[in-house]
């Protein structure tokens, strides 16, 4: 007599409770007796048979109720309602050809069940979690984040995440970087935003602050010889939030001795080639394009451009002047610049849609637009009129205008039209469908100023920070025009997104203490905040610097989602509030005593 032999497939995934996932099972699993647990996805009564579709993170498979199979399994499976958690053990049997469902992996296969355990009860959810595609309030789906994170799109989202942190732990391995946790209790120092502090109850009146970045940290590191660090970095800043910016985020954060800032730059541009191999199968060319600052910003009105497309910026401020156009002339007279930017094929842009864009710079500090089209009709324009002649050929020659396109200007501060004519650039891109989708260009911004004038007090503040190095060519400048004094600073900016940020930092103490005192520190206030790490660095600092990269907005771009807060499992509101924890809240009295701390409610 023949026997035939059962082969049973293993699964990574196998505990006393499962024998797989709900989303591995295929046709070569065909007459092998599992147990499955998950959520009740979908469920359809047919009279005789009762289908549910079974859901875990791993995917759906087909579950069967037939009451001939076990009648006790079929009468359960009738009060089972949405996302009921149960456990379900029965026989793998193949579909047949014709009832396959080609849109999910394990279409070829059902599971008819034999036992039935419901491990858990639901009330019926806020929102529908079999259907992903239905717009749901924001406010709402964070209120319910652990429901919202079943209906699978953010937990793609966190499994994205996740595969780029392991691709950079493991290339970093490799470079013989050692990953240190650093404190997230310490000393408020200056890192460009408002520090949380943490009032300390066993020291009362003081207060530790949670880090902006570990930026002293690894630079203490550095001056201990571990020579290559990074972490992946919990850093908070209390600042205005966007799509792209959470209090507490998570960064990329490394440093290195003995090297230059094309040492920095070789290893993140391989680290980010073998990410976007790894989680997307892109292919990332090397090496990257260096852009310095200014071209950065006169060119695009950014120092983070999407070059992606081009809708380049041209300066007519010294043709302008040639003009009587008295808007262009009052803000010549005030230190302002003209600056515009063509769109090809823009000349079919109809007044409603010039009105929109007048509309939409307004609302960024600009007072309007002007404007000149090159039609079959010829050249039409809102201010050509008080151009003379020659002065608008210049024009015409100088935005080198063909048929079909337009030129836009804007008149205004230099900071105001780059502000203005940036986003207005982007505006125009994504109405007309300029940006390739699915493509990522990274490139390098370098040679930023070491410093700016804060506006608020007209002293000088860091671009980036304190420690950042200034370019040895122009040491001659840093105390007569500091302004002039370029940093030994990068970032890398990716679509339009400054990924990271990074410099060679100063290792000499004089060298820092000099640039504190320019930032208006005093021997006393440097003592109190740094007095620390001025001391550390008399102990023969190597030359070192290091890079910090977003994390979150790593992750955001590779899942190409419009918001830093669909790949952070539990984010804050555009308002720093967690909705669904209910904080932040208030203190109790006790804790308000015990931390010395009176409240003053307004």
């Amino acid at each position: 007599m023949k026997t035939s032999t059962m082969v049973t497939h293993t699964s990574s995934l196998k505990t006393t409770k499962r024998t797989h996932s709900a989303g591995e099972l295929r046709a070569n699993h065909a007459g092998e007796k599992v147990t499955l647990c998950g959520w009740v996805h979908r469920r359809r009564d047919h009279g005789g048979l009762i289908f549910i579709d079974l859901r875990d993170r791993f995917g759906l498979t087909q579950l069967v109720f037939d009451p001939e199979v076990s009648k006790k399994a079929h009468t359960a499976a009738s009060d089972l309602r949405s996302e009921w958690a149960i456990q379900v053990h029965g026989l793998v049997r193949l579909r047949g050809e014709a009832l396959t469902n080609a849109k999910i992996p394990t279409g070829a296969i059902e599971l008819e069940v034999e036992e039935l355990t419901i491990l858990s009860t639901a009330k019926t959810p806020p929102f529908s979690i079999a259907d992903d595609n239905i717009d749901v309030n924001e406010d709402l789906r964070l209120t319910y984040r652990y429901l919202d994170m079943r209906r699978g799109k953010i937990l793609d989202h966190l499994r994205l995440r996740h595969k780029a942190i392991a691709a950079i732990r493991s290339y970093l391995d490799t470079q013989e970087f050692i990953e240190v946790e650093t404190p997230i209790l310490t000393k408020s120092t200056p890192e460009g935003a408002r520090d949380y502090l943490v009032p300390s109850r066993v020291n009362p009146g003081t207060f530790f602050a949670l880090p902006q970045s570990p930026q002293i940290f690894k630079q203490l590191l550095m001056i201990s010889g571990l020579d290559r660090y990074f972490q992946i970095a919990r850093c908070f800043r209390d600042e205005d939030l966007r799509a792209d910016r959470q209090p507490e985020f998570t960064q990329l954060d490394m440093e290195m001795s003995f090297i230059e800032d094309k040492d920095i730059q070789a290893i993140i541009e391989n680290l980010l080639q073998k990410v976007f191999l790894e989680c997307l199968g892109v292919s990332i060319t090397l090496p990257l394009r260096h852009m310095s600052y200014h071209e950065a910003v006169e060119t695009y009105g950014s120092d983070k451009p999407d070059i992606r497309f081009d809708l380049k910026f041209i300066n007519v401020s010294k043709v302008a002047e040639k003009s009587e156009f008295t808007t262009f002339k009052n803000e010549l007279a005030q230190g302002g610049i003209i600056k515009g930017f063509k769109v090809p094929g823009g000349a079919s842009f109809s007044r409603k849609d010039l009105d929109s864009f007048i509309e939409f710079v307004g609302k960024l500090g600009l007072k309007g637009l002007c404007w000149m089209k090159s039609t079959e009709e010829g050249i039409s324009s809102n201010f050509l009129k008080f151009f003379p002649p020659e002065a608008e050929k210049e024009l015409l020659t100088l935005t080198a205008l063909e048929k079909g396109d337009i030129f836009i200007i804007a008149a205004g501060s230099r900071d105001t039209v780059h502000k203005g004519l940036d986003h207005l650039r982007r505006h125009i891109a994504d109405k007309l469908n300029l940006i390739p989708p699915k493509q990522f260009s990274l490139h390098w911004v370098v040679d930023f100023p070491l410093f700016e004038k804060d506006p608020e007090t007209g002293r000088l503040a860091s671009m980036h920070h304190p420690f950042t190095s200034p370019k040895a060519e122009d040491m001659h400048l840093i105390d007569t025009e500091p302004l002039k004094v370029r940093a030994q600073a990068y970032d890398i900016v990716l679509n339009g997104y400054e990924l990271g940020g990074g410099s060679i930092r100063i290792h000499d103490q004089i060298l820092q203490e000099k640039v504190f005192s320019l930032l208006g520190l005093t021997p006393e206030d440097i003592q109190q905040k740094f007095g620390f790490f001025t001391t550390a660095l008399q102990y023969g600092t190597p030359p070192h610097g290091g890079i910090a990269l977003g994390i979150d907005r790593l992750a955001m771009l590779l899942a190409n989602t419009p918001s830093i807060r669909e790949v952070i499992a539990f984010p804050k509101t555009q308002k720093a509030a967690d909705i669904m924890m209910d904080c932040p809240s208030p203190a109790t009295t006790n804790q308000l005593q015990e931390l010395h701390i009176k409240v003053n409610k307004k």
